[in-house]
């Protein structure tokens, strides 16, 4: 499983933080919580976001998509202020198909919010309503 360097922004510290581990992530020198942020696919779903204790949510974007690049720092945005509450795990739906038809992805950008550790995730829609809400 991998990790990525992530810089607190408290004190400015550069701490590896994994994309799956026990816990939550914090700063090694001022200790407090970071953002969690990591890529998953068909493979390492399970692990990197259904095994999270955090709230999860699920960036299912393409890399040729439009709207998922102006979607994608504004949730990641969401990550950093919400540190330490919740994880969000990004799905390239073009790499990874069972997980987007998992979620029925039917256009992009879409998300979902999953509780930590628990049942389904309730989908998203580009429109900000939750599936089944209609118009």
């Amino acid at each position: 499983m991998g990790s990525e360097l992530i810089r607190c922004e408290h004190c400015g510290q550069k701490n590896r933080v994994p994309t799956a581990a026990a816990g939550t992530p914090r700063c090694g020198k001022c200790h407090q919580p970071l953002p969690w942020i990591a890529d998953a696919d068909d493979t390492t779903f399970g692990e990197v976001a259904e095994a999270a204790k955090l709230p999860v949510i699920v960036d299912l974007w393409a890399p040729w998509c439009g709207p998922c690049r102006m979607v994608s720092p504004a949730l990641e945005q969401l990550a950093r202020d919400l540190a330490g509450r919740v994880k969000l795990v990004k799905v390239n739906v073009d790499a990874s198909p069972q997980t987007s038809q998992r979620f029925d992805v039917q256009a992009d950008p879409a998300c979902a919010a999953r509780r930590a550790s628990r049942g389904p995730a309730d989908r998203c829609r580009p429109t900000g309503r939750p599936a089944g809400m209609g118009r």
